[in-house]
């Protein structure tokens, strides 16, 4: 049996407020929260889908070096072996002097704990699950 409409993986459906689609109405509602906030001084500085590389990119080592060019002198990056591995936080604010990332969980993935346990090592951010 073919469907016509295609179905999120856990079910989700995305939401746009204020012109931005977010992956969930659980995402945009917490957005809307995060706004009110915002104006009412509580917290400030509010990012939306923040990267955060937690392993670079690896690749082959090269002796080769740029001849010509702003990098002239410089080795050339070698053939990439593995892509980066990043977080990509749903919101990140300050409240107060403190940093604050959040993410709007409806289903926490092995990744997603791969993901959490690496932001706490690598930079001591605990991410606040909402």
């Amino acid at each position: 049996m073919a469907w016509n409409r295609s179905r999120a993986k856990y079910g989700n459906r995305k939401v746009v407020v204020d012109g931005i689609t977010f992956d969930s109405k659980k995402e945009a509602q917490r957005y809307t929260e995060l706004k009110l906030l915002e104006k009412a001084g509580k917290i400030t500085g509010l990012q939306l889908q923040r990267e955060f590389e937690l392993i670079p990119a690896q690749r082959e080592h090269t002796n080769e070096i740029y001849e010509k060019g702003p990098n002239k002198g410089r080795f050339k990056p070698g053939k990439l072996l593995e892509c980066k591995c990043s977080y990509i936080a749903d919101f990140v604010y300050w409240d107060g002097f403190e940093m604050v990332v959040e993410d709007t969980k409806g289903m926490r993935t092995k990744e997603y704990i791969i993901k959490r346990k690496l932001m706490l090592y690598k930079y001591g951010i605990r991410i606040k699950e909402v």
